[in-house]
């Protein structure tokens, strides 16, 4: 637990990051999770801020029935997330090719480009 004289590595990032000239910001947005069948809720504050010269901290409140808890991820991290968000994208755009192509092929289609069939251009 932290004491009145102690400041947090959150309170710390967020108050030097605040006001600088480099920094832009978005509004905090809450997330509210609520597990079904257990009825458990979470509640995620999030805030990413970015500064021009390091890239992007989000920080980060969870809120639940056991207490509050208060993060920041550095741009590291975030830089992580976000690499990985795209992987995965990647994979799945990816999957979804390859069973629609497969379904093509299953239902008989030809696959490809037909010779002979380029469009003519009028000239003027």
């Amino acid at each position: 637990m932290q004491t009145d004289n102690q400041t947090t590595m959150y309170d710390r990032m967020i108050s030097a990051l605040e006001g600088l000239p480099d920094v832009t910001k978005v509004k905090p947005t809450t997330v509210r999770t609520v597990t079904p069948l257990v009825g458990a809720s979470q509640t995620f504050i999030v805030q990413t801020v970015r500064q021009q010269s390091t890239g992007d901290h989000v920080f980060l409140e969870i809120v639940d029935a056991s207490g509050a808890i208060r993060v920041v991820l550095p741009p590291a991290v975030a830089d992580t997330i976000a690499r990985q968000r795209g992987a995965l994208s990647t994979k799945v755009r990816s999957k979804v090719a390859k069973r629609v192509m497969q379904e093509r092929k299953d239902r008989g289609e030809e696959i490809g480009f037909k010779k002979g069939h380029k469009t003519t251009r009028k000239r003027s």
